[in-house]
């Protein structure tokens, strides 16, 4: 075995325990960073694992009748306070909530016949949060983790840019920082962490914002209320209401990701 391999092997075993350390955090410690937020999500824990027994399971429902064409309060809001960069260039583009044509964000859902008001429509699109995450699987520093609540999360500082999560993501809902992002923030929100040059971003529904009790920022500034949060398994809860009441489409839910954000036609 060459002095390479011996370097490697060792910084693997010193990360993996690292790692395992992390998934035994006492119970009372955990307990000690619960956080209650809106009515309709319930408790929320810290955790690295989605477990079958969770009462929480966070959804998105995005209601396409009412999305307003032209209209981004959501994606601006959500750059503002979550300090995105606009590097001016669309191949460094950083985004957390874009649109796209509808054909493009459902291919499996496009057909001759469609309307044209939805077969033209840009829709917002966003990390899926999904249930059954693929990059959480192969990132191998467990950088990106799912809580109990099914928010697929990141940790910026273990991320070491090898983008195996942006390769395996089906929806393209990752970016990658080619470039330091600082200089090209407009007006930094101090209550909310910078990313780096060679690490990787996106969504998380705004966790720092459920740790107060709010709703992701997306929600609360859309003028047409297109967009509704909550917990899935909260039969009483808005997200249940509108799906048991609306037909809802997902994106690629034929992978079996289980995505967790649904749109209403």
């Amino acid at each position: 075995m060459n002095k390479s391999r011996r370097n490697f092997l060792k910084i693997a075993g010193i990360t993996a325990v690292g790692v395992t350390a992390g998934k035994f955090i006492p119970a009372e410690v955990k307990d000690s960073t619960a956080q209650l937020i809106s009515k309709n999500s319930g408790l929320l824990k810290k955790g690295t694992a989605v477990k079958t027994d969770s009462k929480v399971r966070l959804a998105m429902v995005v209601d396409l009748r009412k999305c307003k064409e032209g209209c981004t309060k959501c994606i601006d809001e959500c750059n503002k306070i979550h300090n995105i960069p606009n590097f001016g260039e669309s191949k460094d583009e950083i985004k957390w909530i874009w649109k796209e044509p509808y054909e493009n964000a459902f291919v499996d859902q496009e057909n001759f016949y469609l309307s044209d008001a939805l077969k033209n429509k840009n829709v917002p699109v966003f990390c899926n949060n999904c249930n059954n995450p693929p990059c959480v699987e192969v990132c191998p520093t467990q950088a990106t983790f799912q809580r109990e609540d099914g928010i697929v999360m990141m940790d910026w500082h273990r991320c070491i840019g090898c983008r195996y999560c942006m390769a395996a993501c089906p929806y393209g809902s990752r970016s990658f920082n080619w470039r330091d992002p600082r200089p090209f923030i407009k007006n930094i929100n101090p209550d909310f962490p910078t990313r780096t040059k060679g690490v990787v971003e996106k969504c998380e529904f705004c966790d720092e914002r459920l740790s107060q009790g709010l709703p992701p920022a997306c929600v609360e500034v859309c003028p047409e209320k297109a967009l509704a949060f909550g917990n899935l398994n909260d039969p009483e809860s808005d997200v249940r209401k509108l799906l048991k009441e609306n037909f809802s489409i997902r994106r690629k839910p034929e992978l079996g990701t289980n995505p967790e954000i649904y749109y209403l036609v």
